[in-house]
C-alpha cells in the first residue's frame, strides 16, 4: 500500500476529529459510509475528501441505520471500514452492533459523545454512551472501546481500534466526547515503521476444508467474500460452517466463544493511566475531557498537601478493573467524575473494594466540570 498520499509523520495542530479521520486512513481504512451527525461532522467530511485521494470510498447514506451495515458488507469484502456517528445516530447502529458481533465482522464506528438523552444538545458535550456501547445491542457479546482524552489519543486510539478490530474479528469502538472531537491540539505522528498495522488472519487452508466460524479456534480465520473460500455470514445462531441452528450446543458454543475471545484477552487490550496514586488517601476517577479537569485539580491539590490521585480508563470496554480493585484496598474515598448521572460510577461500585467509600459526582450533559467545580467537590470529601 502506497503511503504517499498519507498523513506525513510530524508534528501538527490539528482538530481531534480530523485527527481521528487520517488515522483511520494510516491504519488501511478505505471504506466510509455514514450519515451527517454534529458534533462528528468533521470526520465525515474530511473522510469524503481523503478517501478518493488514498484509492477509498466514500458513501453519504439515508441513515445510521444503513450507514453500519454498509460498513459490515465493505469489510466481509476485505475492506478495513469505519463510519463515525453521535448520540441518537449511535442509538440507531446497536442492532447492527450485535450483528456485527454474531457474524464477527471486524469495524469501527467513532462516536463523538454529546448530551443527551434522545437528540439532546447536539452541539455540546456528554458522556452518556459508555454503556449503551456495551449493552445496546440484545443478547451477548463483547466489543472493544477507548476513551480518548486528547487529540494525540484520539488518533493513536483510532489506530488501535483498527487494529483490535482486525484481530479479533469484533467491532471496535473510540468513544470520544465533543470536546475532544473538537479540541484542537499538538499530534505527532510517528514514522510509519513505527506504527503497528494489524491485518485479519486468513484461512491457511484450502477451501474445500475451510469453516468460517471454525471453534477449534478462539478467533477463526476470516475468508474474504469473493476470493474462492466459501462463506456465509448469517445473524442466527449458527454452525462452524454457517448454517443457522437451535441446537443447545452449538449455541452454547458459539456465543461463549463470542465473549471468551475479549474476556479472556482483557489484559493484554484494557489500558488506563495512573497519577500520583502511589500514596493516595483520595482517589479520583474520571475519563475523556473530563479527566482533563481532574487532573488539574490533583495536581493543584498535592502542591498543598493533599493526597489525592487520579485513575484514568482509557478503555471502557475491557474495563481495567483489576488494577481499580488494586488501587482500592490501600485508599479511603474514590469520587467519580464524569458527565452522566452514573455510568462509569456503576463500573467502579461493581470492582472496587467493598469497605471503601466511593461518591459520585455527576455533572449536567453539555456542559464540562471546571476545575473550580471538582475542587470544591475534593474538599468537602477531605472536611477541609
Amino acid at each position: 500500500m502506497s503511503s504517499e498520499k498519507l498523513l506525513k509523520p510530524g508534528k501538527y495542530f490539528m482538530q481531534g476529529n480530523i485527527a481521528m479521520a487520517e488515522a483511520a486512513l494510516i491504519a488501511g481504512c478505505r471504506f466510509y459510509a455514514g450519515y451527517p451527525i454534529t458534533p462528528s461532522n468533521e470526520i465525515a467530511e474530511w473522510m469524503s475528501r481523503r478517501l478518493p485521494e488514498v484509492g477509498g470510498v466514500f458513501i453519504q447514506m439515508e441513515d445510521e441505520i444503513g450507514s453500519i451495515v454498509a460498513v459490515l458488507g465493505a469489510s466481509a469484502a476485505g475492506v478495513k471500514a469505519m463510519t463515525a456517528t453521535s448520540g441518537p445516530g449511535f442509538s440507531l447502529m446497536m442492532e447492527s452492533v450485535g450483528l456485527a458481533s454474531m457474524m464477527e465482522i471486524p469495524a469501527v464506528i467513532i462516536d463523538v459523545m454529546r448530551a443527551g438523552p434522545s437528540t439532546g444538545i447536539p452541539t455540546l458535550v456528554g458522556q452518556g454512551d459508555v454503556m449503551q456501547a456495551r449493552w445496546g445491542s440484545h443478547g451477548d457479546y463483547e466489543i472493544i472501546a477507548y476513551l480518548p482524552n486528547s487529540v494525540q489519543e484520539a488518533f493513536d486510539m483510532t489506530i488501535k481500534a483498527f487494529n483490535n478490530s482486525e484481530r479479533f474479528r469484533v467491532l471496535s469502538i473510540v468513544l470520544a466526547d465533543q470536546v475532544i472531537g473538537h479540541m484542537t491540539g499538538r499530534l505527532v505522528v510517528p514514522e510509519y515503521s513505527e506504527i503497528e498495522i494489524v491485518y485479519r488472519e486468513t484461512p491457511k487452508v484450502p477451501p474445500e476444508e475451510y469453516l468460517p466460524f471454525d471453534s477449534r479456534y478462539l478467533v477463526p480465520p476470516m475468508a474474504i467474500a469473493g476470493s474462492g473460500y466459501r462463506v456465509n455470514y448469517d445473524s442466527l445462531t449458527h454452525t462452524d460452517i454457517g448454517y443457522p441452528t437451535v441446537d443447545r450446543e452449538d449455541s452454547f458454543k458459539l456465543v461463549s466463544r463470542l465473549v471468551r475471545k475479549i474476556r479472556e484477552n482483557e489484559m493484554k487490550i484494557a489500558e488506563w493511566e495512573e497519577y500520583e496514586t502511589e500514596d493516595a488517601e483520595v482517589l479520583t476517577v474520571a475519563y475523556g475531557c473530563t479527566s482533563r479537569s481532574v487532573k488539574e485539580v490533583v495536581k493543584s491539590m498535592r502542591k498543598r498537601g493533599y493526597r489525592v490521585g487520579l485513575y484514568r480508563p482509557k478503555t471502557a470496554w475491557p474495563f481495567p478493573w483489576w488494577r481499580l480493585k488494586e488501587l482500592s484496598r490501600k485508599i479511603n474515598k474514590i469520587v467519580v467524575f464524569e458527565i452522566n448521572m452514573g455510568q462509569v460510577f456503576h463500573l467502579v461500585r461493581e470492582y472496587a473494594a467493598r469497605d471503601v467509600e466511593i461518591l459520585h459526582a455527576p455533572y449536567a450533559p453539555g456542559y464540562m466540570p471546571d476545575p473550580g467545580y471538582i475542587e470544591s467537590i475534593l474538599m468537602k470529601v477531605y472536611g477541609a
